[in-house]
């Protein structure tokens, strides 16, 4: 069993519970944007598709630096979210945003490849026996794209749970607030003798990542089995 200091338990908590609250948040966008993308054609398509991938490219310091700049205490918008209680800058909400944010890329792909192999002709068939495009969405393309949109959620989880650089640029590496397991093991590592410690930390990230990704493959398997009838 690995031995881990109080701090350092509450380091993996908070990066599940960070981790979770993002893909939990983000999921109905990723949804809506990837039907969007997947589904529709429109002026500007290109520019949101380009949006929506550029954390992806960017370094994740910018895009933490970025956060800074919208959601800060004197930001663009965290000024007025401040007046109404809502505050994200140094907290561990500010820091499951800034997951979000470096996670929705690969939330959104998932979801419109899956979205992208339904067949069009269950949509039409379900609009012709008089349902709207919302029935349409809810009863036919969503459930036959399900097992795509969990492996996408799943995937956007181990994405949130490894975020650093946007994270520790927006919220800093408050512990017990902010200091995720990236953060965790990042402070151990400029202590003397902290590599151990820091070593144990690094084997649970990966374990839980590693299942991540397990449960997104299969999950995307089941997609592809699902909409080709195998």
């Amino acid at each position: 069993m690995l031995s881990l200091s109080p701090e350092e338990w509450t380091a993996v908590a908070l990066s599940m519970r960070v981790a979770a609250v993002a893909t939990a948040a983000s999921l109905p966008f990723g949804i809506a944007m990837a039907w969007l993308l997947a589904r529709k054609n429109f002026p500007g398509k290109t520019l949101l598709n380009a949006v929506i991938y550029l954390p992806l490219v960017l370094p994740p310091v910018v895009t933490g630096y970025l956060l800074l700049i919208a959601f800060g205490r004197r930001g663009i918008f965290g000024a007025w979210l401040e007046s109404i209680g809502i505050v994200f800058s140094f907290r561990w909400t500010g820091a499951a945003l800034a997951c979000a944010v470096m996670s929705f890329p690969l939330l959104v792909g998932a979801i419109r490849l899956s979205i992208e192999a339904v067949d069009r002709k269950l949509e039409d068939a379900a609009a012709t026996l008089g349902a709207n495009r919302l029935w349409t969405l809810v009863t036919v393309t969503l459930p036959l794209a399900l097992p795509g949109i969990i492996a996408g959620a799943v995937l956007a989880f181990a994405r949130a749970l490894g975020e650093f650089g946007a994270t520790i640029t927006f919220v800093s590496n408050i512990p017990g607030e902010t200091q995720t397991i990236s953060a965790a093991i990042y402070t151990l590592t400029q202590v003397p003798g902290g590599d151990a410690q820091a070593l144990k930390l690094v084997v649970i990230a990966v374990a839980i990542s590693l299942l991540a990704l397990i449960m997104s493959e299969w999950f995307g398997r089941r997609a592809g089995a699902r909409v080709h009838g195998v």
